[in-house]
């Protein structure tokens, strides 16, 4: 058994109550339970409802799950795009959904900014035949955020009829979106919830059911099995189209649960406040600079910082004191580190971490 605390992002730390929901799990054989039975639907509907009272869903919105975040990006390419989408890019993660446009066939648009920096929507044109506008909230490579309130410029600039997509992979519970601003967001659960990871959540509204039916009405081939209309059909039911993770779907509606019991207001504002801890701490090391330089676009729950010492090194030091922050990402492995800061990691925990950082002298 390890008490080491996982400040990594993703996966990372287990959602404090997660032991004893597995227990629980384990006693009652979930993972042998049948995914057409009415236990397992029960137990689909309770998580779909758990998230709708937590993220503020509205009523138009469904919730679809699937085996992960980059699996959305290829069903959002493949049911939603005919000719065209076009990226916001930043970093690694914002770069890959780009290029998997590309490699399904689609003339793929961007606009790039060098890591580490954000969007000035001012600066930003976003073409006549553009589907799909891909958004990149939180780009977890990098610890860039885009603030919330910034996504409906994208809306104004987008043409009326393409579909505004965002990633919120390693942001959700945390950002208030302007759900009638947004088409889809979606996420993993290994990140800000706590969970083992091997399910992403993909939330989308009525505009992109009507176009993957559209496309699909006119013969455009938008996949096979999952297809949003035949997930939705099932999603309907409670139901999804193959056997899914149900431990961790299992999981997520407990924990949904129990952060909706602590309540969103609580969460955020927890959140806030352990990031301006951890980027405080950054100002004033000698060893650490904060990677993002702009205030307004630094990520309050993947926080990045370039390091004197290589990532390795930080990581050997804290080992004997049971804790762990994520290296850098790619090319940045050992030159930045990355903190996670999701509603698993407490406040105490935080304190501890910073403080032994300072009495390491690092």
């Amino acid at each position: 058994m390890t008490n080491k605390i996982f400040f990594t992002p993703g996966p990372s730390e287990l959602y404090p109550t997660v032991p004893a929901h597995m227990q629980s799990a384990m006693e009652n054989k979930i993972g042998s339970i049948s995914h057409r039975s009415q236990q397992f639907k029960d137990i689909y509907a309770h998580a779909v409802a758990g998230l709708r009272q937590l993220l503020q869903l509205p009523d138009n919105y469904e919730v679809l799950f699937l085996s992960s975040a980059n699996e959305i990006w290829e069903r959002a390419i493949q049911n939603l795009v005919q000719e065209e989408s076009f990226h916001l890019v930043n970093g690694s993660f914002s770069k890959r959904f780009h290029e998997i446009s590309g490699e399904l066939g689609k003339k793929a648009g961007k606009y790039e900014v060098p890591f580490g920096t954000g969007f000035v929507p001012a600066e930003v044109a976003i073409p006549d035949g553009a589907e799909l506008v891909a958004l990149i909230h939180n780009e977890t490579s990098s610890g860039v955020c885009m603030p919330a309130e910034e996504v409906a410029a994208y809306r104004a600039k987008a043409p009326a009829d393409a579909l505004i997509f965002v990633d919120a992979v390693s942001a959700l519970p945390h950002p208030a979106f302007d759900y009638s601003q947004v088409d889809s967001v979606y996420f993993s659960v290994q990140k800000c919830f706590g969970l083992p990871a091997g399910l992403g959540a993909w939330l989308l509204n009525e505009r992109c059911i009507a176009k993957a039916e559209a496309l699909q009405a006119a013969g455009v081939t938008i996949g096979s099995y999952h297809t949003i209309p035949a997930m939705l059909s099932k999603a309907k039911a409670n139901q999804t189209q193959e056997t899914p993770n149900v431990l961790n779907l299992y999981l997520l509606g407990k924990v949904v649960e129990d952060m909706n019991k602590r309540g969103i207001d609580t969460i955020r504002e927890e959140t806030e406040a352990k990031a301006r801890l951890i980027y405080d701490y950054l100002e004033r090391s000698e060893n650490f600079e904060i990677a993002v330089q702009e205030p307004a676009h630094r990520s309050p729950t993947t926080i990045v910082a370039n390091t004197k010492l290589p990532a390795s090194e930080i990581n050997k030091l804290l080992s004997p004191f049971d804790m762990a922050v994520g290296s850098g990402y790619g090319n940045n492995k050992e030159s930045q580190i990355r903190i996670a800061n999701f509603p698993a990691h407490s406040l105490s925990q935080v304190q501890a971490l910073i403080y032994k950082l300072e009495s390491l002298g690092v």
